[in-house]
């Protein structure tokens, strides 16, 4: 990620600002986390796994990006696929909209 934005000009410390917060496993760390990067008032923030949903419940505004989600709309992180809506967006790994139906002779697993 540092490399990508210094590939975009960004120097850290001088145009932009990184901060990392991890919870270590500890999921009753994540709501404090979470609050602790809000005070901030960043542009954006970057989340990956269940950080993500309690982002998603403590800020409405501040842009939030998933690293990864397996199924971002099934998970209630967005709308849809297609329009997200709110302030997350990021990358999902699968979403019913990709899943096509059995071709005959096959039968779905994906339930």
């Amino acid at each position: 990620m540092r490399q990508g934005f210094r590939d975009l000009g960004y120097v850290e410390g001088q145009s932009i600002a990184l901060e990392f917060r991890w919870a270590d496993g500890r999921y009753e760390r994540l709501a404090p986390l979470a609050a602790e990067l809000i005070r901030l008032q960043p542009d954006a923030i970057i989340s990956s796994g269940p950080g993500t949903r309690v982002l998603k419940s403590a800020t409405a505004t501040i842009p939030i990006v998933m690293a990864v989600s397996l199924d971002a709309q099934a998970a209630g992180l967005v709308g849809s696929l297609n329009h997200p809506g709110g302030n997350i967006t990021g990358s999902t790994a699968f979403g019913p909209e990709l899943r096509g139906s059995p071709q005959p002779g096959q039968r779905d697993i994906s339930r």
